[in-house]
Order: structure tokens, then sequence, then C-alpha cells
């Protein structure tokens, strides 16, 4: 996501690499970012490559066949036309390591006169005709460790620590309910050529998608949705911090669906709302206000115990203390509703203290590599010195093609830290940054080139924020991950904007990390392209970096000369690219490939 999604495709991706706006999630320099000096810079999977269309497509098909059905920058919504622009070592107590409609593009929709009524049908009634909810429920051993009931990790002590995934609404799982083989995302997200050739400067708009999903009959949006309301409910998460993006149009209708589909799967999963003010293009604080009333009407809407309803905009300082006093006023006098505002900034120490008088909490965007970050743990003192709670982002990674721009996440360094920050420096909510932005490769949410690998992991350190204990990890786990390319390969394609490394983030690095969960200690095979290795690794968390290499990764536990668990990381990394691709591949030993 930008901090800019209203410019156009045709401006702002053709710069030179040292010409790029700040983007969303990002700082220009020289902000101070408050007391302590400057902070560091906050904020592909292989496309079907020309050429390599048909190893895609067997991929795709695998999924099917194996009955695999779960679940910006830029994101060009085909189904309505428009353009949408948008570590440290941890403490002592820390477990650490030990070392679209049928693709074609449609006219833009008109915006209306006034903020829209609710989506007729699906949203408005809560079960459509014809929407089958599939679920998207973990499978029994898919974890280290015995994940808690949702019931469990919703009540006393734990139900007061919150986490929300922010969702972004133009990557749901499907855009024309078509096979994944040849779908929208397909042909016209990873394509590079796709979209009319739009993307072709880039490389192809995204580097990754959702895990595919089967065609499904009637309501099939719905159906989706609902999925993805369990998948996220199954790994422990509260609710979906929702991404506000317009008054109108596909991604307005989206919204209201999700917030029905996520009343009628689980009554308990809640919908923050978070107008994106990089993107309305309103500056009326009474139609903003009108629109919030308008989704504030489903029972998802998140609420605190006392009835106020949750309003969180993304780049609050957009607009000034004054505008968001008359938000929070034109919500009571003429919708009857209380708020508890709490402001997500892009720079919150140059902010907080302004805000302060009308906040109850406050959250910022987050850095999106394992260094710098520090400073989560003076932005938390900083909001409960002034009474507030705070919202912690946690990030897997992010590399951002139609920007120009990417962060060394450190393989699931950057992961480990983010959670690890939020859990010793007490903050009071986290925000999982993100759930389905694709453009920007952060996602979190199930995908065809990391499978649940990231979710999973996540559920592990979201289980001890939550109860305030580690689990007991009772099964041997291994998670994998590489990137598919050398960090300085340069593609050989078409592509003439290359991301360059994030001010502010670690250096590049070509490592494969096994990450492994022990019950006790075992030894752990590796083969990385050719070169085969072994190390001991001890009872719990234990983390190994080996050098990248051309070829395919495997590991495998081995404890009184029986394999316990093994992992492959089927995606070959090659020496010459096509395309640029800085994200991190995962595969977990807890899952079928």
């Amino acid at each position: 996501m930008t901090a800019d999604r209203r410019t156009e495709h045709g401006t702002g991706h053709g710069r030179g690499r040292g010409r790029r706006r700040p983007t969303r999630g990002s700082r220009a320099s020289g902000t101070s970012g408050g007391p302590g000096g400057p902070r560091p810079a906050s904020h592909r999977r292989r496309p079907a490559f020309r050429g390599r269309r048909p190893l895609l497509s067997l991929l795709l098909s695998a999924f099917f066949l194996v009955g695999v059905c779960a679940a910006t920058g830029i994101a060009w919504d085909p189904l309505d036309g428009t353009s949408l622009q948008g570590g440290p070592v941890p403490p002592a107590d820390v477990p650490r390591a030990t070392d679209p409609a049928a693709g074609a593009t449609g006219p833009a929709t008109p915006p209306p006169a006034g903020t829209p009524a609710p989506t007729k049908g699906a949203a408005a009634k809560g079960n459509p005709n014809g929407a089958v909810d599939t679920g998207a429920e973990r499978p029994s051993g898919a974890l280290p460790f015995d994940m808690p009931q949702p019931a469990a990790l919703r009540s006393g002590e734990a139900g007061r620590k919150l986490v929300f995934a922010h969702y972004f609404t133009p990557y749901p799982l499907s855009l024309d309910n078509a096979s994944a083989d040849n779908d929208y995302y397909t042909r016209n997200y990873l394509d590079p050529d796709g979209e009319s050739g739009k993307h072709g400067k880039y490389g192809g708009l995204l580097r990754d998608r959702p895990l595919p999903v089967a065609p499904k009959s009637g309501d099939w949006e719905y159906a989706n949705l609902q999925q993805e309301v369990r998948t996220a409910r199954a790994a422990g998460i509260d609710g979906f911090t929702l991404d506000l993006l317009s008054l109108s149009g596909k991604n307005w209708d989206r919204s209201n669906l999700l917030m029905a589909a996520a009343r009628s799967v689980d009554p308990t999963f809640k919908i923050m709302l978070m107008p994106d003010m990089t993107s309305l293009k309103t500056d009326d604080p009474r139609e903003l206000a009108k629109a919030i009333a308008t989704l504030a009407d489903a029972p998802a809407a998140h609420r605190l115990p006392d009835g106020r309803l949750v309003v969180s905009p993304f780049k609050a300082e957009a607009k000034n203390v004054a505008w968001w006093t008359e938000v929070i006023g034109a919500l009571r006098s003429e919708h009857g509703i209380r708020t508890a505002f709490v402001p997500l900034f892009l720079d919150f120490g140059a902010h907080s203290g302004e805000f302060a008088p009308i906040s109850h909490g406050f959250s910022e965007w987050g850095s999106r590599s394992y260094v710098g970050q520090e400073s989560s743990t003076r932005d938390v003192q900083r909001a409960h010195g002034m009474g507030k709670i705070w919202m912690q982002p946690v990030s897997v990674q992010d590399a951002r093609p139609n920007q120009g721009i990417y962060d060394e996440a450190g393989n699931t360094a950057t992961l480990r830290s983010t959670w690890t920050h939020a859990i010793e420096d007490g903050a009071d909510w986290v925000q999982l940054t993100t759930w389905n932005d694709y453009s920007e490769g952060s996602q979190f949410a199930p995908s065809l080139h990391n499978g649940y690998a990231y979710l999973d992991l996540s559920s592990y350190y979201l289980t001890r924020f939550k109860t305030g204990s580690w689990p007991k990890i009772v099964r041997d786990t291994l998670y994998l991950t590489a990137r598919t390319q050398f960090a300085n390969a340069d593609p050989t394609g078409d592509q003439s904007l290359v991301m360059s490394l994030r001010k502010g983030s670690a250096p590049p690095r070509d490592t494969v990390e096994v990450l492994s969960f022990l019950s006790g200690p075992a030894v752990v095979r590796t083969t990385v392209g050719s070169v085969k290795g072994s190390h001991e690794a001890p009872a719990g968390i234990h983390s190994r970096l080996l050098p990248l290499k051309a070829g395919t990764s495997s590991a495998q536990t081995v404890r009184e000369g029986k394999a316990t668990a093994k992992v492959d990381l089927p995606y070959r990394v090659d020496p010459t690219v096509e395309v640029q691709d800085l994200q991190y591949y995962a595969a977990t030993s807890g899952r079928e490939p």
C-alpha cells in the first residue's frame, strides 16, 4: 500500500531509481521520528514468466489435485476499472533462535452524489443464497504446539490482548471465480505482459497471489470472504483492520460484504474500520462520518466493551486534529455513535502530542526490516505514558516491484523480531501488516509461494502474546525460507525498474534459513542445491543460516536414527532470472505440499 493511492499508473513508476516519492510505510529522509533521533524507514514469488507459464499452470493444477482450498503500491481492480495507488537480540525470557470480472477491465463506476447505502443482497442479509462456506480449519499436527481454541484466546486476560490483520480489499481469494491456471491473477497480475503490458516496466504487478481456490457456485465472493475469516480465526486472529480505500465502487462493496461474512462465520470476529487517508477522495468530515456510520451498523464492527466504535485511520496525519474532531463530532451528533479514535501514523513521534487529546490509543505502520526495531519500545512507552493504548505492527517482509524498493527481511528475522517487541514491550494490540497486500509482498495470508508457513509461525508468537505463556513444543516442525534468486541478480527480461534497498534496512543477504521447533535435541540434515550438511539443534527454537546456492533446498530432523520432520522448498534458485523477485519463499513441514 502506498502513501498516495491516487497516483495514476502512468506516473510515479518510470522515474530513476533515486527519485521515488515516499511510499506507504516510508518516511522522507530528515524526519525526526521524535525523541531518540531518526528512525529507520517504515514500511516474489516467481510470476508466470514468459516462456515458463506451463510450470506455473502445473503448480496451480497440483494445488487443486490435492484439494488445496484455503484461504499496494498500485492495484488495478478489474471489476471496478479504477486506479488505486496507493533484529535485535530478544530479551532473556523470550525463546530465541540460538544461532476482477472474467478478465476484462470495465468502465469506471462514477462516484455517487452521496455516500452509498450498504451493499444490497449479501451484505444486507448476511446469508446470501447459494453461498458455501468451505471453511479453512487447520489440520491436526500442522503446528509445533497445540493451538488453544478461539474461545480460550478471547476470554480473560488473553481476550484483552487483541490481534488484527490488515485486510486490503483489492486482493481477495479470487477476482473472477475462474480456475487459477487462467484467472485474472495469473493472466494479468503475475504475467509481466498482463493488463496489456501496463506493468511490464517492473516485471508484472505481483510476485505472489492468494493460495488458489476452486471456482464456486452461488455467491462465490461472499463464500471466499467467509473462508478468509475462518482462516484468520483458526490462526488465533481476533479480526481484520479493514483498509477503506473508497466510499463507492468495488472496494466499498467488498468492504460491506466482508462485514457480513465475518458476522456469519463468527459473531466474535471483529472488523476495525481503517479509513485510508492516502486514498479516500473526500475533504468533507461529514461525508466520511456518514460512510463510517454505514459500516458501523454491521454487528461485526469493532467496538470497545463500553460500546465505543473503534476508528483507526491510516496516515491520520493527512488531516489535522480539527478535521478529525469534526468527524468524531458528526458521528456523535448525526449518527449517535461514540468513537474510540486510534490513529495510525506514518510518523508517530511527530504527531502523537497534538492528537493525544482526541485519541484512545495510537499505532504506526512500522519498519519492515529486522534492524532498527528498538524504536517500537520507545513508541509503546510514549503511548502508555500519555495514558493511551498501543497497537504494534508485526510484519513478515516488504518488496514492492512497482515502486522499485524493498526491505531486507532476513528470512524470518523480521517476523520474529517484530513479534518479540510486541510481546516484551507490552503492546496492547497487534496489527499484522498485512493480511493480503500482495503488491507490497507483505502478506501473512496463505499464498501460492508461502503456503501457510508465515501464518502458522505467527500463531506461536500470537499465543504467547495473548496468554502470557510460551506454548509447549510437542512435535518437531521445520520452517524453510529462501529467495529464488540472488539479491544482486540483474533481470534479463524487459524489466527496467528494479528494486533497490530502502534506507535504514539491513544489508541484503543470500541465505537459506532452517528454523526448527523441536520437542528434543535432534540432528538437522540439510540440502541446499548440491551442498549437503547437518547440524545439531537443541530443543526449542533454533535458527541456522546456510549460504544460498543454485537449485532447491530441503531439511529433515533425525532423532535416534528416525526422521521426525521433513520440509522441501521446491522453488528453484536460478543464477539467471528474467524478472526480479526479492521476496522470501517459505515452506513448513507441518503441512502437505
